[in-house]
């Protein structure tokens, strides 16, 4: 299956996953059998097309939970579940606890006030958590001017929850697709303040490996758990660029900004990162793809 197929797999699933999606209708889609579809699928994602879409369906689910004061059995029906019951039964095997239970606990913290931004990030977020940085087929129709802007910002600092690996340039992929669900999953069953896109920064790079930590922005300090540690993006003056494309071009951007750095007399102050704006799935065309990259400057 090619990227290109799977994106638009993936872009039909989001836009329907509150009603039944069936795998033969997926294979038509991209003309492969549904054996070969379903391999392919789990390959890339890291999950069948079925646990794909109730994933998706649990935690829009678990933000809503929170963020409103609807039946339960009324919001299941509105997330795609058929009835009560099979909706109860599926979110205690996914959250370890009932859906009224985990509504109780988690508008019980202090940072339920984000409630109605969690479910607008749920809803962008959780079908494309394991596309970013996904390599791309060859395609002749490369973006020519991948950098739309670089500016000069002030930023205070972003509490975060990472996770950090040594990795191979062809591992950062996957490394980073499942160190995001791992993270975001994390979010979602702990109902953490979830603050925006995932963030990849790049501690050392060469051509050995490369140090590099899969973040997830909350809006307030969390505590670590396992190897996920608690820590904050630096704040103060910074470099913004803008990247238009697929994620194999950001290189250029990268480069754009060094040099734009240097023209205008700043110092580099320590490790960029990107975040990751657009969400692959509903937007399969790379033309369209946004990330932005921050690259901190010395005060």
């Amino acid at each position: 299956m090619r990227n290109a197929d799977l994106l638009n797999v993936l872009k039909h699933m989001g836009r329907h996953y509150d009603s039944g999606i069936a795998l033969g209708e997926l294979a038509r889609r991209t003309g492969w059998s549904r054996f070969h579809l379903h391999r392919e699928f789990h390959r890339r994602t890291g999950e069948t097309p079925r646990r794909y879409v109730e994933r998706i369906r649990l935690e829009l689910a678990a933000a809503k939970l929170v963020a409103s004061r609807e039946p339960v059995s009324q919001l299941a029906f509105g997330v795609g579940f058929s009835n009560h019951e099979v909706f109860t039964r599926a979110f205690r095997r996914h959250f370890g606890c009932s859906p009224a239970r985990y509504r109780a606990v988690t508008r019980a913290q202090p940072w339920h006030d984000a409630r109605q931004e969690r479910v607008a990030l749920t809803r962008a977020i959780s079908p494309c958590v394991r596309l970013f940085r996904m390599s791309l087929d060859p395609d002749p129709r490369k973006t020519t001017m991948p950098t739309l802007s670089i500016v000069r910002q002030e930023r205070p600092e972003q509490p975060i929850l990472y996770i950090e690996r040594r990795v191979a340039q062809n591992e950062l992929q996957p490394m980073l697709a499942e160190c995001f669900g791992k993270l975001f999953g994390h979010g979602h069953q702990s109902g953490l303040p979830i603050a925006g896109w995932p963030i990849a920064r790049y501690l050392s790079t060469g051509p050995g490996l490369w140090t590099v930590q899969a973040a997830m922005p909350v809006t307030t300090p969390v505590t670590g758990e396992g190897e996920m540690q608690a820590g904050t993006l630096p704040g103060g003056p910074l470099a913004l660029a803008v990247h238009a494309g697929p994620y194999g071009q950001l290189s250029e951007t990268y480069a754009a900004m060094e040099k734009w750095i240097e023209t205008n007399g700043f110092q580099i102050a320590g490790a960029p990162w990107e975040s990751y704006v657009t969400d692959p799935g509903q937007l399969p065309d790379p033309a369209d793809w946004r990330t932005e990259v921050f690259w901190p400057l010395a005060k």
